[in-house]
């Protein structure tokens, strides 16, 4: 069963559907390109070497891409009935498995590009109706991921593909938003 249920019908006219692979390509580009940007803003030394920068960058959500969609699309399921520790050493592995970091570097490494996006939100000087909209799409994401850990509820095919997508807008988006130096704003001294 889907995860959104209720979008299953709407998603059979092709025009919908084409209107969603669109939004959600769209949706991660346009935040792609501002998180590069405001990485370029708030470490502005990273001008100098803006090649590496943005090639590493590049690379890093490109890996996360790749690594989320499997886990996205048949998630480790979680049972609130099993979740109980009665020593630390419980309690660390099930954290693991909820944050679903018991199964490999890779994932870590996923897991660390989603946490990093969520910390530059917070570090960069984002503000007003951009800093929600990254937070909101990033936080619908989240939501998305936690409903299908802790349900029944499996993503279909169509939703991983606009998973997918929204992942690979952000990647392009991260590279397009870090690839051109940002001129320093001009001071009007009259």
């Amino acid at each position: 069963m889907a995860l959104i249920p209720f979008l299953v019908d709407i998603f059979q006219d092709p025009i919908f559907s084409i209107l969603a692979v669109i939004g959600a390509f769209g949706v991660g580009l346009f935040q792609g390109i501002i998180l590069g940007r405001a990485i370029l803003v708030r470490f502005p030394r990273l001008q100098n070497h803006l090649k590496t920068v943005s090639i590493t960058l590049f690379v890093l959500f490109l890996a996360n891409a790749i690594l989320s969609v499997p886990r996205f699309a048949s998630p480790e399921k979680i049972e609130f009935s099993n979740l109980s520790a009665g020593s630390p050493a419980e309690l660390a592995s099930l954290l693991f498995l909820i944050f679903g970091m018991n199964t490999g570097f890779l994932t870590v490494l996923a897991i660390s590009v989603t946490v990093m996006t969520f910390v530059i939100l917070k570090f960069t000087n984002l503000h007003g109706i951009v800093k929600l909209f990254v937070f909101f799409f990033s936080s619908l994401l989240l939501v998305l991921t936690g409903i299908s850990r802790f349900t029944d509820l499996t993503p279909s095919t169509f939703e991983v593909l606009l998973y997918f997508l929204y992942q690979l807008g952000i990647t392009i988006g991260i590279l397009g938003g870090t690839i051109r130096k940002i001129k320093p704003k001009k001071l009007d001294l009259e």
